[in-house]
């Protein structure tokens, strides 16, 4: 993958923040509601648990990018590559429609990792509220399989590169993307969730997010055979 693919989820993640903010904002404020006022020890446990949420993802991105291997091997009697590839844009389009407030379409798509989250939401409680490092990575590697329209986005992408290496850093980037968000929502949450609340910046995160998905599909004629040949993502 081109490192300009990684470059366009880390802005994905970076832009989808307004929805990262609704999302986890509640739990991020929680981690050190025992700790007001004490700015010092409360960046670090905010710091742990991001790079817990992060490591969830890139494990994931490893997975679902070797669960894309299989279309590789097909490639010669299905198109399940490009057939991946397109509706891993689609994902995106109708991600930039969610963050507009066009569509509420994603929320649905959301649902399915409901059940999984039910059994995993319970183990989250004996870490909060979190106190040390200790309890706030362990939080972030948990959290980081709560239901997200977002998540599920560039997962669906992963599974499109075709290699477990090239899913990981693809999530990676995209942790990364969210991590000055999240990282802030902590410390003002109130504040940002004003900003993030804004019509204007919601929209505009939206159209460019979409614009990625619309550009993914636009380059869809022209993958064909090529699609696998070392450049899965093009936008």
């Amino acid at each position: 993958m081109p490192e300009t693919g990684y470059f366009a989820v880390f802005l994905i993640g970076l832009l989808g923040g307004t929805h990262c903010i609704g999302m986890c904002g509640g739990i991020v404020s929680a981690l050190t509601v025992q700790l007001p006022g004490q700015r010092r020890r409360e960046w670090p446990l905010h710091l742990a648990y991001n790079i817990g949420r992060i490591t969830s993802y890139t494990v994931a991105g490893a997975v679902m990018g070797a669960i894309g291997t299989v279309g590789m091997l097909f490639n010669d009697i299905l198109p399940i590559q490009l057939g991946l590839y397109v509706a891993a844009n689609l994902m995106l389009v109708a991600l930039g429609l969610y963050l507009t407030g066009f569509t509420r379409a994603l929320s649905g798509v959301e649902k399915l990792g409901h059940r999984l989250w039910a059994r995993i939401q319970p183990l989250t409680r004996r870490f909060l509220p979190a106190r040390s490092v200790a309890q706030a990575f362990p939080l972030g590697l948990l959290w980081g399989f709560l239901p997200c329209g977002l998540v599920y986005s560039v997962l669906a992408t992963a599974l499109v590169t075709g290699a477990a290496e090239r899913g990981a850093g693809l999530m990676l980037a995209f942790g990364l993307g969210t991590l000055p968000n999240l990282m802030l929502a902590g410390m003002l949450l109130k504040r940002l969730r004003d900003v993030v609340r804004n019509q204007v910046v919601r929209t505009g995160s939206g159209l460019v997010v979409l614009a990625f998905g619309v550009y993914g599909l636009a380059n869809t004629p022209s993958l064909g055979s090529a699609l696998w040949n070392g450049v899965v993502c093009h936008f």
